[in-house]
Formats: structure tokens, sequence, C-alpha cells
């Protein structure tokens, strides 16, 4: 998934696990997740708000168990690992295989982000660029083992990046639709892309909401559209592509789509 600056790509990443770690008959999955913070932006608190207010919602007269003991059992589902250079990451990811043998019940790798270490890894391959590509190519190499072995499902953020700037140009429909298409294209190394399945590209619009306000006054909101292509092939020389695109907004309980 790539994404611009406040496009709403943590709230979706919240709305994965929450739709991930809540129980059956609260409308998820059950599943466990293992959750690679590579930028250290999980914010727990937000989570369990998004998980108590499903669970509240979700909840009738009959269920049994209190909110302390549900809230407890989604997050026993969930695993969180820190990383903070490419090294720990292709560390972590060998150790990995011992997780999913033994949590059988590990549906999900959520890796935020895989481009984390993109320009640091830059720095230090120099000149050449298989240094450069060196360990994110062996973690591709090593995602692409753990898909085939344990079918898992990876999902993975990526930081959007303008790689033409043009200088500071006034902006035009022309312009704005190549600097979208930059932004678009994947930068990452080619072992990586091999693997990408599915691919999603969050961003940001407002609307105006004139019934929302008693004095009639226009009401701005945020409102965020995420971008999905996918693409398969057949055999290795035919691919299709699809494209489809979805709108939502961000409330107290999370993602809401429209």
């Amino acid at each position: 998934m790539s994404f611009l600056p406040c496009a709403g790509k943590t709230e979706l990443l919240y709305h994965l696990l929450s739709r991930c770690l809540l129980p059956l008959s609260a409308g998820g999955l059950e599943v466990d997740v293992v959750f690679m913070d590579t930028d250290y932006s999980l914010d727990m608190l937000r989570l369990v708000s998004i998980l108590d207010s499903r669970l509240n919602a979700a909840r009738s007269s009959s269920s049994s168990g209190s909110d302390e003991e549900l809230l407890g059992s989604c997050l026993s589902r969930l695993l969180v690992v820190h990383c903070s250079s490419s090294s720990q990451l292709l560390l972590t990811l060998h150790f990995l295989e011992t997780t999913l043998t033994s949590r059988p019940r590990v549906a999900l790798l959520l890796i935020d982000s895989i481009s984390a270490f993109y320009w640091p890894d830059r720095c230090e391959g120099g000149t050449s660029i298989t240094k450069q590509e060196e360990k994110l190519s062996k973690c591709a190499e090593l995602l692409g083992r753990l898909l085939r072995d344990y079918r898992i499902t990876v999902f993975a953020t990526c930081h959007a990046i303008r790689r033409n700037y043009s200088g500071p140009s006034s902006f035009s429909s022309s312009s704005s639709s190549s600097s979208s298409s930059d932004i678009d294209r994947p930068y990452l190394c080619r072992p990586w892309q091999r693997l990408v399945t599915h691919r999603l590209l969050c961003s940001r619009q407002e609307t105006t909401n004139m019934a929302a306000n008693n004095n009639r006054e226009p009401k701005r909101r945020q409102m965020f559209t995420v971008h999905c292509t996918s693409s398969s092939s057949s055999s290795s020389s035919s691919k299709t592509k699809s494209y489809r695109s979805s709108s939502f907004c961000i409330t107290d309980a999370g993602v809401e789509f429209i």
C-alpha cells in the first residue's frame, strides 16, 4: 500500500487489525496477526479504542464475558515486533518461521512500513545499486518462502516519494496527473515488486456537508479514497490488471466506508 502524508493509512491499518482480531461473534475473523512496526507508529490506545467500540456495537444481552476479557482475548492474538534497521528486519524474518510454527493461527503479517529503511540503505550501499537493495531483496526472498510454505497474507505499507521534482511551479491538471503517476510508480527492488499482487494508493480530499450545521453554514470534513490495483498472470507472458476505488471517512469507531 502506497500512501501520501495524512492520507488515512494508519486508520486503514487499525481497521484491518480490528477485522482480524475481533471474534467471529463481533464480525471479525478471530485470527492471529504479526505486526512488524518499523516506523514506530502503532498507537495501541487508538487500536484498543476501536476494538472496544466495535465490541460494544456487536455486544448482545446474551453474550458472555466482560469487556475486559473480550479485549484481552483480542489483544492476545496480536504480536507486535519493532525493527529499527533493515538488518534487524531481515533477522526478524529469519526467526519468524519459528513463530508461525508455534502459532498456527497466524494468518496475517503486517509490515509498517517496508520502505522505512530505503534511504539509510541507499546511503550505506554507496553507488552500488546491488548493495543498496541487497537487504530488502533478501527480505523479499524470505517473505516469498513464508507465503509459499505457510499460506499467510502479507500486507505492507510503502511511503510514496516523488522522484521527479520540477520546482515551485504552479499546479495544473497536466502537472497534477503526471506527479500523481510518478508517486504511484514503484521504486523498491524488483524482488519485492514481483511479490506484490495488489497495490493500494491512498489519497485525501475534503467535502462540504451543508445539512450537518443548524446555521446552514457549510461544514467541511475529510474524506479519503483508496485505489486498488490487482494484477494476475496465467502465464509468464500474459498479465491482466483490474482497478477499483473506495471512499471512507474516519470516525471515533475507526474507518467507515461510504
